[in-house]
């Protein structure tokens, strides 16, 4: 069995979570009740908890001329579902924050693009050009 991950995190609608990660994303719901509900995002479990308005003080952080928010999480996918995800998201005009390629001709060379849920978190989709490369660099 490959390892997997879970992440809990709070959120302000449920509903409106559900939806972005089903209909938006293509993710699986999986348990859930009124206040939470478990999220496969490619294999990774995501715990929702409705508990109104929060606040997350982050600062963004500059990497390479590129601001990126210093709180988020997202995948890693190989070239093929990074493309399936990002025409996806596309075709339902869903907001792409960015799209960028870091560390270019360098190590750990990777292409992101950038998302945003109902919660106001940011989704990272990673693609290595080296699946190799991912720890390395």
């Amino acid at each position: 069995m490959a390892t997997l991950f879970h992440l809990a995190l709070p959120c302000v609608s449920i509903n409106k979570t559900k939806i972005f990660y089903k209909e938006v994303l293509g993710a699986e719901i999986g348990r859930s009740s009124v206040k939470w509900a478990d999220i496969n995002l490619f294999g990774h479990q995501i715990t929702f908890t409705e508990c109104g308005p929060f606040k997350f003080d982050s600062k963004s952080y500059n990497f390479n001329g590129d601001i990126l928010p210093s709180f988020h999480f997202g995948v890693i996918l190989k070239e093929d579902g990074w493309n399936k995800v990002l025409e996806r998201l596309k075709s339902q005009n869903a907001p792409i924050l960015s799209q960028v390629k870091f560390l270019e001709n360098k190590t750990g060379e990777h292409r992101s693009f950038f998302v945003k849920d109902p919660n106001d978190f940011t989704v990272e989709f990673k693609c290595f050009t080296e699946l190799s490369d991912i720890f390395n660099g």
